[in-house]
């Protein structure tokens, strides 16, 4: 896939300036703004502005679908799109903690085919393309092997993780929660943690470019059905989903089903 791997050369760049000027920002009070109960910043409207005029300014003819500027078509023939979120983890970014990302994918066909995710804060860049291995800052990574024992450890929602303490709770070593949906991601498709639980209501941006490298690193993205997710161009919220290894998909999915 030539266009996938140019497209994620694109990416790389345009989410290493996005980390610099998000940098720029973080840990020194930018002005919040706020879409009802969410904090926006100007810090995201400053790294949002960036890549679209740097995206499209490079594939004029991709679609656009972003958190926090309207959604553009694609050009006449063309069907692959960016799904863009400046900033995942916006109240981490304002706490001034580190685990926050620019999460940027390339959908084509329903399905992601180049994504990249950029913590800056920790210096950690992950990427794939749909025939490429998945990568953390140029080296190949996979998912946790199986645990001998069946134990998990997950991140999830507090809600979630108070659903399945007394049942379930001897089965989970229960992580820290991290905000971010798409670092989270991340630590599951790079074997820092075993799989994750997301509560409904998650967007596109959120998981697009995750679930394209923890497909690449051996995991799935998937609906409590089992299924995976398919992207169009008028971007859905979700039901609950998991995330984690395809050998312990199953018991994620009877996890999900639980705490749902």
């Amino acid at each position: 896939m030539e266009d996938a791997a140019a497209d994620l050369q694109l990416l790389t760049e345009a989410a290493a300036e996005a980390g610099r000027i998000a940098l720029g920002f973080w840990k020194r009070d930018p002005e919040v703004f706020w879409k009802g109960s969410s904090p926006v910043s100007e810090a995201d409207f400053a790294v949002d502005d960036h890549l679209r005029r740097t995206l499209l300014g490079a594939r004029p003819d991709y679609g656009w679908i972003s958190e926090e500027t309207a959604a553009q078509p694609a050009g006449a023939g063309e069907e692959r799109f960016f799904v863009v979120d400046p900033i995942d983890g916006t109240r981490s970014f304002l706490r001034g903690e580190a685990t926050w990302c620019v999460s940027i994918a390339v959908i084509a066909r329903g399905r992601p085919v180049a994504g990249i995710i950029d913590a800056p804060a920790l210096e950690e860049v992950l990427g794939a393309t749909a025939d490429g291995p998945a990568q953390l800052n140029g080296e190949t990574i996979r998912v946790s092997p199986e645990p001998e024992d069946g134990r998990l450890r997950l991140s999830m929602p507090d809600g979630m993780r108070r659903k399945l303490e007394g049942q379930h709770g001897a089965r989970i070593d229960f992580a820290p929660g991290v905000p971010s949906l798409a670092y989270r991601l991340a630590l599951v498709a790079s074997g820092r943690l075993d799989g994750t639980l997301i509560l409904p209501r998650a967007n596109d941006w959120d998981i697009a470019a995750g679930d394209l490298i923890l497909e690449r690193a051996g995991g799935a993205l998937a609906r409590l059905d089992g299924s995976r997710h398919l992207y169009n161009p008028a971007p859905e919220r979700h039901g609950v989903l998991v995330a984690g290894g395809t050998d312990r998909l199953a018991q994620l999915l009877a996890y999900g089903g639980v705490a749902a």
